[in-house]
């Protein structure tokens, strides 16, 4: 099973700018998924961006134009780069992935993925 490990949380004012780093560890096949997901307190998770094998991008709505999800293959790691943060952007940032699914079955509104990270929290004051 892959092992995921998120980092780069803290906190920031409104406006400013952090990247998270999810490091993969086990087997991925060609076909696969990842991605970044938020939850408040007694909130839902929610999917906030996702790539698949394939290089297709999908984003929630809020976030387009501020987030920019990537990953390194040659370095096992996915990014999410948060920029103009505002306080709703606050949560616990999970990474996800999918090591066999991908393609269309990859985006935001996905939450079956089979592995998740424990995640790191971003808290954004105004």
């Amino acid at each position: 099973q892959v092992q995921l490990v998120e980092s780069g949380g803290g906190s920031r004012q409104a406006g400013g700018s952090l990247m998270l780093t999810c490091v993969v560890s086990g087997t991925m096949s060609a076909r696969n998924c990842m991605g970044w997901y938020r939850q408040l307190p007694g909130k839902a998770r929610d999917g906030v961006a996702t790539i698949d094998s394939e290089g297709g991008l999908s984003y929630a709505d809020d976030v387009k134009g501020r987030f920019t999800i990537s990953k390194d293959n040659a370095k096992n790691t996915l990014y999410l780069q948060m920029n103009d943060l505002k306080p709703e952007d606050s949560g616990v940032y999970y990474c996800a992935a999918d090591p066999s699914r991908g393609g269309a079955w990859c985006n935001v509104y996905q939450y079956n993925l089979e592995s998740w990270g424990k995640g790191t929290l971003v808290t954004i004051s105004t």
